[in-house]
């Protein structure tokens, strides 16, 4: 009986997902010897709860062991983030414009837009693209070769004359009707085709176009024409577009070292190759024994061959990859994948995909560029992630600290930032793990202090940041955990800067006695002279001389990557509450009954919140769309 197992710690935190022909020869298979220190004897020694669900077939298995993958994020499971959506190409559909609103001579002539989002029905959308660089090349491709706008709808609707992009011949000027909506439709489905990657069949449609206009003696036409294909070869010639069949394809290379795997996925779209992104997955040493494990135990004999680590990586990144992202229909791997896999995702995207992983011609230079991408990448991280743990240890070092765990050290740096005292915000950035911790970043309003005033703004961060901290200590001293042991929750960093020198550390001081903290943690980043970087001195709160690291020091090059990160921050956390307190904000959005039409309709009347705060009653209700008791909603809203 095929089906899906998940395995959960005492926290409730899922261990391990997995998938088995026989789900009851599977689970038992785990639980019948000892395992002893192995990686699965860590896993199993875990374990307090099991669920189990059953399904109609092994495809469905699959397909469910991924999503829960994906969703769950197991600790023995390999496991790929996505860091964003992908963008799109976006060609708004003819009669139908991007807005509702949208006035009718921007419906005419459709425009063509970077987009990144749920895509729709109403228009067309071009990708996945690798980047939003890709995206931006080709929009550019389409301005060289058809003109297609690209301005927002409301600028094309009060343009009285044509924008530089007409001058520059990158679009045709369909905002002031210098080109038929015939004219300019027959281009956009030029462009699409394009897109496809059926260029033959344009420039045959351009030469068709270009002769008839020849033939009836309309020569600045057909001379327009002939400019658009020399700009199309030009560019497919540039380009290198592939002519050949495959239009749609992905190229996935993988290479594992150092207990670390790098995927690039190579994309080619419409005949063109858009470029390659990298990912890196995690859990790769425990996941991959578990696996083997798996494989042995449908073995009748026990000894199943060893699914390299290589294949283990891109299965698992093909089934996460393609749950949320549409597939080609023809793949193209370093190494084989398994019959299986491919079945479940044609069944999943309904449509039959087919994997190579021997190609040959073009698709051998593809895959050979593809992995040569690979192995850079994963050298630039191994690179990057052994000098950054070479910093950590020379801070260490150069500070004296002896962290029970080099690998759980933990830095939390603060930073002050504000306008000539308007809209105050402190920041608290983490590191950890050797890289910084973003999920973990804060940022806190500072109020009641007199404005410019950093001391006091430092002492409330600090306070509001460790007084729950301390005062846990002080109710259960034994409890207190070990210092940089885990998150922010309950845990005293192993070291604590400040961006700033004698002051800030002798309020920082101040703050940690009066909590009973422990003073050794606290260092602050004092600027040399002439505010140069590389001139950096550390000062204690526990009162040690001040040390100079030194301008080629690796522990300076980490206390300043971590100051300026806080730094940033900061600034640009202050710089988003200035711009909604001068503004306004979202003050009319969060008002009941208001929605974006009618915040714009209000601000046109009135020019802006301030005019709609010193309009009466009967003013605001005699806009459009507000009623006498909405009218008075606003008012009191805004007194």
């Amino acid at each position: 009986m095929p089906g899906v197992y998940r395995y959960f710690d005492a926290d409730g935190g899922v261990l391990y997902v997995g998938k088995a022909r026989n789900l009851k020869k599977r689970v038992s298979s785990y639980f019948q010897k000892n395992h002893g220190g192995t990686r699965i004897g860590h896993m199993i020694g875990k374990i307090v709860r099991m669920e189990t669900t059953v399904v109609r077939s092994e495809a469905e298995a699959l397909l469910l062991e991924n999503n829960l993958i994906k969703t769950l994020n197991p600790r023995y499971n390999i496991l790929f983030r996505d860091d964003k959506s992908y963008p799109y190409l976006k060609i708004y559909g003819p009669g139908k414009a991007g807005d509702e609103s949208a006035p009718p001579a921007a419906v005419a002539f459709p425009r063509v837009a970077y987009y990144r989002g749920a895509v729709d029905r109403k228009h067309r959308y071009f990708g996945p693209y690798p980047s939003a660089w890709a995206v931006k090349e080709s929009i550019q491709l389409l301005q060289k070769v058809f003109r297609l706008r690209t301005c927002e709808d409301t600028v094309f609707a009060n343009r009285t004359r044509p924008c530089l992009l007409y001058q520059i011949k990158r679009c045709s000027g369909p905002c002031v009707n210098l080109v038929t909506p015939q004219d300019y439709q027959q281009d956009v489905q030029n462009a699409e085709a394009f897109l496809r990657g059926d260029t033959q069949q344009v420039l045959v449609t351009l030469e068709s176009r270009m002769m008839r206009h020849a033939e009836n003696l309309e020569f600045e036409q057909a001379a327009e024409l002939r400019n658009q294909m020399s700009a199309l070869s030009k560019v497919l010639h540039q380009q290198s577009v592939e002519t050949a069949s495959d239009k749609d394809v992905d190229i996935l290379a993988v290479k594992v070292q150092g207990g670390k795997a790098c995927v690039n996925l190579a994309m080619v779209r419409g005949g063109r190759h858009l470029g390659d992104r990298p990912y890196f997955p995690s859990h790769i040493e425990d996941a991959a024994a578990v696996q083997d494990f798996d494989n042995n135990a449908d073995d009748e004999a026990g000894k199943a061959p060893e699914v390299p680590v290589e294949i283990q990586v891109l299965e698992a990144f093909i089934a996460q990859h393609y749950i949320g992202v549409p597939a080609p229909p023809a793949l193209i791997t370093s190494h084989p994948i398994s019959r299986e896999l491919i079945d479940a995702l044609s069944q999943q995207q309904g449509l039959k995909i087919a994997a190579v992983h021997n190609p040959r011609e073009q698709r051998r230079l593809w895959l050979e560029m593809a992995q040569k991408n690979a192995d850079i990448q994963l050298a630039r991280l191994l690179a990057e992630e052994g000098s950054q743990q070479a910093r950590t240890r020379a801070l260490v070092e150069a500070l004296d600290l002896s962290p029970d765990d080099l690998e759980a050290f933990r830095i939390e740096c603060f930073d002050i930032s504000h306008t000539a005292g308007e809209s105050t915000q402190a920041s608290c950035v983490v590191f950890h793990h050797h890289k910084m911790q973003n999920s973990e970043y804060r940022r806190y309003n500072i109020d009641g202090i007199t404005p410019g005033d950093d001391y006091a703004a430092m002492r409330q961060v600090l306070m509001r940041r460790y007084a729950k901290l301390a005062e846990a200590g002080r109710d259960s001293p034994e409890a207190m955990p070990p210092r940089g042991a885990g998150g922010s929750a309950g845990r005293l960093p192993d070291l604590v800067l400040v961006d700033g020198g004698k002051g800030q550390v002798s309020m920082a001081r101040e703050v940690f006695a009066e909590l009973g903290l422990d003073l050794a943690v606290i260092v602050g980043v004092e600027k040399g002279e002439g505010r140069k970087v590389g001139l950096e001195e550390l000062v204690f709160a526990d009162g040690r001389e001040k040390v100079y690291l030194g301008r080629d020091s690796a522990a300076l090059m980490l206390v300043a990557q971590i100051r300026d990160e806080a730094h940033r921050f900061a600034i640009t956390g202050m710089r988003a509450r200035r711009a909604k307190v001068r503004v306004g904000g979202s003050q009319l959005e969060d008002i009941p009954g208001i929605g974006a039409k009618k915040r714009a309709r209000l601000l046109q009347r009135f020019g802006g919140v301030r005019g709609v705060a010193s309009a009466g009653v009967d003013d605001i209700a005699s806009v459009e769309g507000i009623s006498r008791e909405l009218a008075e909603e606003i008012y009191r809203a805004l007194h």
